[in-house]
């Protein structure tokens, strides 16, 4: 009942905070997405920015098949909602991975970074990983529904779902725009799990600088994601957000303070917030480079593991 009305609370401040008319998105066309020579990031964003949440659900079926990517569905329904999550697994080995976007925006939103920005790096990130798979470990790419309904999706997901030999979770939040990686909810029991010094030792390989390039944060008191349904069964999780460096000490206010954060975002909520959850998250707001930086980051990731 809790995450039901956390959901309903969530849905009905964006309804408020969009009911102003803003100019239509119009989203890329499958059709003209496949027509590309190159396939970039920023325009499977554009594939899903601007729909609805059925649309958005159907459309990540539709891609994987379009690119016969195999995948498998699940399906969930209960008195908060229905809808569909889909897992896409590569590698071999044991251990298992699962790298999480959620497809579903909230009302009035294009949902271009918040989630539109995960759901282009998984889809890029399967494919990538299907031509260059790893042979020691199992990466799961799971795109959820209804994540901004209390994590219905994944809660569903974990209630369901074989876990057996899960090493770690990520969930990708708002990583389409900033130059820094920000790894969340870096909290006991799990701050010293061997995903976040795989995820650590992974970024000072390339030459990334903690505090500076990179950041472990510890746990974040109101803003969360479908992570926290893999936490709430005692399998090691976090998320994984892009930041803009010059940002970093304002941004650690408003995610740490969030009731001074709720004041002060009536000025100026620091970026990524600042399109997050409103009707101006879309992707012309976006940094390719944000991008590619997060799916370089994971395919470094999958392969020290």
């Amino acid at each position: 009942m809790g995450f039901y009305l956390r959901g309903r609370v969530n849905n009905g401040v964006a309804r408020l905070l969009n009911a102003r008319p803003a100019a239509p998105v119009v989203p890329l066309s499958l059709e003209d997405l496949l027509r590309q020579p190159r396939l970039s990031l920023l325009d499977r964003v554009r594939l899903f920015e601007g729909r609805d949440n059925a649309e958005r659900q159907a459309m990540v079926a539709r891609y994987l098949d379009a690119r016969h990517v195999p995948f498998v569905r699940h399906p969930y329904a209960t008195f908060e909602g229905s809808g569909e999550s889909f897992a896409v697994e590569v590698g071999a080995g044991e251990a298992t991975l699962i790298l999480i976007g959620h497809h579903d925006a909230v009302p009035g939103s294009p949902g271009a970074n918040d989630n539109g920005s995960a759901l282009a790096i998984l889809l890029a990130l399967a494919e990538r990983l299907a031509a260059d798979p790893p042979r020691r470990i199992r990466v799961r790419l799971l795109f959820t529904g209804s994540e901004e309904t209390g994590y219905l999706g994944a809660r569903s997901y974990v209630k369901t779902a074989t876990l057996d030999g899960v090493l770690g979770v990520l969930s990708l939040e708002l990583c389409g725009i900033g130059d820094a990686l920000a790894l969340w909810d870096v909290a006991e029991p799990f701050d010293q799990a061997p995903l976040v010094q795989a995820f650590a030792g992974t970024l000072d390989g390339l030459g990334y600088r903690r505090d500076e390039s990179y950041h472990l944060v510890g746990r974040i008191p109101v803003f969360g994601s479908d992570h926290r349904a893999f936490a709430a069964v005692g399998i090691p999780a976090f998320g994984l957000t892009v930041v803009p460096r010059a940002e970093a000490e304002p941004l650690r206010q408003f995610v740490l303070n969030p009731w001074k954060g709720a004041f002060r975002q009536l000025v100026r909520r620091p970026p990524p917030f600042h399109t997050y959850h409103t009707a101006g998250d879309r992707s012309e707001t976006l940094d390719p480079s944000a991008l590619e930086l997060t799916a370089d980051a994971l395919f470094a990731l999958v392969h020290s593991l």
